[in-house]
């Protein structure tokens, strides 16, 4: 399975959840965003919300403001 993070190719052998693809790229940290094809995935949704073969995932730093 091919993805796309942050314009990274990745190559996964199995499905993987976003929670597991999170900790296999290190990226665990609190703060961040993700957005899966352009559409917000919510945090609660991480661990059952499957990546799909030709993904385009972007991660970004969470920022508060108005």
């Amino acid at each position: 399975m091919n993805i796309i993070v942050n314009d990274q190719p990745i190559t996964l052998s199995a499905p993987i959840t976003i929670g597991q693809l999170l900790e296999h790229i290190q990226r665990t940290q609190t703060g961040i965003a993700l957005a899966i094809n352009q559409a917000i995935i919510p945090r609660s949704e991480w661990h059952t919300h499957h990546v799909n073969d030709g993904d385009s995932i972007l991660l970004f730093q969470a920022i508060a403001g108005g």
